[in-house]
């Protein structure tokens, strides 16, 4: 059996993902050359984004969800919308159909979702350096 390059080269991340999942799932973030440090934190002292990203990965390989949260809340609620929508293209990929003609109700819809994800991820990232709470409750602990 000979499997289509496609196929192939989805089997390939898919494996390279489960390893690196493996990866950190045994050694913790912070404990290793595995997880580096976030650049950005380390030379300013604030917290970007994806700040507390890894900690919240591994604490979600290990089923601590609240644990996961308080890492890294935006990541968290944005990874089953992140997944679903990796799956969905590859599969379409795998397939070669098409994404859906764009019409321009979509593609108005799609600037403005575009839009709002900006404006989101920069107000997290202004939110969770102020030093008083509840914001503060959003750097990763």
């Amino acid at each position: 059996m000979v499997l289509k390059p496609r196929v192939a080269l989805v089997l390939a991340i898919t494996v390279g993902m489960v390893i690196a999942a493996t990866a950190l799932y045994q050694n913790p973030p912070g404990s290793s050359w595995i997880t580096p440090p976030c650049m950005m934190h380390k030379y300013t002292g604030l917290h970007c984004p994806g700040c507390g990203s890894t900690r919240a990965t591994y604490a979600l390989l290990h089923g601590d969800v609240l644990g996961a949260l308080k890492k890294n809340i935006i990541f968290v609620i944005a990874l089953p919308f992140l997944l679903w929508w990796i799956a969905r293209s590859t599969w379409r990929w795998i397939h070669n159909r098409p994404s859906p003609p764009d019409t321009q109700a979509r593609l108005d819809f799609q600037k403005r979702l575009s839009w709002a994800l900006v404006v989101i991820v920069m107000l997290f990232s202004v939110f969770r350096n102020l030093p008083w709470a509840p914001f503060n409750w959003l750097a990763p602990h």
